[in-house]
């Protein structure tokens, strides 16, 4: 029986998954795990402790999130900052400091430019983001683009630092299906020929 494909939007948000674990395991040097479920949701929204968005767009466009509480963002900023030899106590140790908000930022930006590579490389499609905007905020903040006022695709993933710290991706793309083409196989008339020799 023939393995069911999935829909556009979740081979994404799985090429999301591995692209916000390689990048942060990368710049942490800690284990990061994300859920093996996505979740459907509504519209995407920014969430308390800690919010980054970013917008992007060319052959597909969309909006990309990442929340996390407090405790996830001070945790993967402090173990980043180890792993670069600062010392311990020159570390924020508040969500809220500039420090780790621009840490969050920069995060943001490395993980989108790792899924559009990986969204580039598997179906041959481009597009470029906005800069990232990370804020510390105390309510949640739902976030909608003129590419998604219409049945928007949104999915929110689960992730988790290696201390058991909870931290989320949510994402909206615009109704789109990316439908691979088949390319006929070529056909070698020689290698013909020389089965019936």
């Amino acid at each position: 029986m023939a393995e069911k494909r999935l829909s556009t939007v979740n081979q994404i948000a799985k090429l999301i998954c591995e692209a916000v674990k390689e990048v942060l395991e990368t710049s942490t040097q800690s284990s990061i795990r994300y859920a093996p479920t996505i979740q459907r949701v509504p519209l995407v929204s920014l969430k308390p402790d800690l919010g980054v968005f970013v917008e992007f767009t060319g052959d597909y466009s969309g909006l990309f999130c990442m929340n996390f509480s407090g405790e996830a963002a001070v945790e993967l900023y402090r173990r980043a900052m180890r792993f670069m030899g600062l010392p311990e106590e020159d570390l924020a140790k508040d969500y809220t400091s500039d420090e780790v908000v621009n840490f969050v930022g920069e995060l943001a930006n490395q993980v989108i430019g790792a899924v559009r590579r990986k969204i580039e490389t598997r179906f041959g499609l481009s597009a470029q983001n906005s800069q990232p905007r990370a804020i510390a905020i105390n309510q949640s903040i739902t976030l909608l683009l003129n590419a998604m006022l219409e049945k928007p695709q949104c999915r929110r993933l689960s992730f988790r630092t290696e201390d058991h710290k909870a931290f989320y991706v949510e994402f909206g793309l615009e109704q789109t299906e990316f439908i691979p083409m088949e390319t006929p196989e070529e056909v070698n008339v020689d290698d013909i020929l020389s089965k019936f020799g």
